[in-house]
């Protein structure tokens, strides 16, 4: 019976190529624009690591006096003390743990073979590789050894790989990051989690680095952050040292913890800790202030995905509706068109039902040509989004869903813009017709 309603439907379509057409149109548009609309929003608002992220934490500490408040709804900073990152980084708790911090360098090789050129670094312990499931084409992690010991060694993405040393295996070569020379122990497979949720104050949304080197190194070489630096109360930095011992907050610190207990556990040891430090008079509390956030909540807490966005899809949608709106005053001239011709068929037999089951068919697959081509147009306007906004090049994109998604949602509206003309049609009085003719 489908093939039956399919055939009458190819039929109907020819019989009125000019109002198939704009109705084909009008769909179109209408899931094009809605599809850009919710693509960039779905992959801004997807869960970064499905299979991890409730595991992945970031502990907020508020280390400052009592009385002075953050600018944050919950007061508490978005990032940690060097004091803090460091300490939390040396404790002694059996979990995977990382603090890291963004900084950069002019890259090269010291010939005169590439020139060199500005690259985003970052400084990390080697369980951030483990913990961010990054994946090595050459090499892997530097060991514990170097950590500890401050060895200047490095890992790098296969494409900075491939600008460098063309694709080959570079494990043990020798790349130069301002005046300091780095030996290659890895190249790790690009990777993009659409949203850089490990270090959201730098740009939720920027490329992720390119480079990655040990955390031990911050002292020995002095290195200044690439991003925001707050604090709450004056002090007087001279120098490097100065900046490590204050109480800025610039570091960024996740820890891994794969069970309730573990969480548990964890809190434990922050409320010690800061009991611990306002005992040694380093700040002037009362209480105990500090929130540990997974993944998600902690995307939730910053605010990623903005009322603006939200406000974008639904105007979306709304174009959508005005869009069915067009397609229902179509359908009513159409189906009403062929009354007679509805009254025949329900004269020889033909149940409301059928008859209102081969125009829904219809309707349906006039949504699903619709569809098709609203992808099309959806990626044209996607396109449009990464050639005026660099910075949504990793969100102006389909994935698999959305491209289902598409004609799912085109049939949806076009059966709902059709249930009032087949409805109505239907219900015609088959002796009318008949008497008509």
């Amino acid at each position: 019976m489908l093939a039956h309603y399919l055939d009458l439907s190819v039929r109907s379509f020819k019989r009125t190529p000019m109002t198939t057409l704009l109705m084909i149109i009008a769909i179109a548009l209408g899931i094009g624009v809605t599809m850009t609309s919710l693509s960039v929003y779905h992959m801004m608002s997807m869960d970064p690591m499905p299979h991890k992220s409730s595991k992945l934490f970031h502990p907020q500490l508020n280390t400052r006096d009592q009385g002075v408040n953050w600018w944050t709804q919950d007061d508490l900073p978005h990032q940690l003390t060097y004091i803090d990152a460091k300490n939390l980084y040396q404790a002694d708790i059996p979990a995977l743990k990382t603090p890291s911090v963004k900084t950069g360098y002019s890259v090269h090789l010291n010939d005169d073979q590439i020139k060199p050129f500005m690259e985003t670094v970052r400084l990390i312990d080697n369980d951030f590789f483990t913990m961010f499931d990054m994946r090595f084409i050459y090499g892997g992690p530097w060991s514990d050894e170097s950590d500890n010991s401050g060895e200047l060694v490095t890992v790098i993405s296969a494409e900075l790989n491939d600008i460098l040393f063309g694709g080959e295996n570079s494990v043990g070569k020798q790349v130069f990051f301002d005046k300091v020379a780095f030996r290659i122990v890895g190249v790790f497979d690009d990777f993009d989690y659409h949203v850089k949720f490990y270090d959201l104050t730098n740009g939720a949304f920027n490329q992720n680095e390119q480079v990655f080197i040990p955390f031990s190194l911050i002292e020995p070489l002095e290195v200044n952050n690439w991003g925001n630096t707050n604090g709450w109360k004056y002090e007087d930095i001279r120098s490097f040292q100065d900046k490590l011992n204050s109480e800025l907050v610039w570091l960024q610190f996740w820890v891994q913890l794969d069970s309730p207990e573990e969480v548990t556990s964890y809190k434990n040891f922050l409320t010690n800790y800061l009991t611990e430090q306002a005992t040694l008079g380093r700040f002037e509390r009362q209480d105990v202030h500090f929130d540990l956030k997974n993944v998600m909540q902690w995307l939730d807490y910053n605010n990623v995905v903005t009322e603006d966005n939200r406000v974008v899809v639904g105007l979306s949608f709304l174009f959508l509706a005005v869009c069915v709106a067009n397609i229902v005053g179509l359908l009513l001239g159409k189906f009403l068109k062929r009354v007679p011709e509805v009254g025949v068929r329900r004269a020889l037999g033909a149940s409301k039902r059928q008859v209102f089951m081969q125009h829904l068919v219809e309707v349906s697959l006039l949504g699903l040509i619709g569809g098709t081509l609203g992808i099309a147009i959806a990626q044209l306007g996607l396109w449009g989004v990464r050639s005026t906004y660099s910075y949504y090049d990793a969100l102006a994109t389909m994935d698999l869903s959305m491209f289902l998604a598409a004609p799912l949602i085109a049939i949806l509206a076009c059966i709902i813009a059709g249930l009032y003309p087949a409805w109505l049609v239907c219900n015609t009085n088959p002796a009318y017709c008949l008497k008509t003719q």
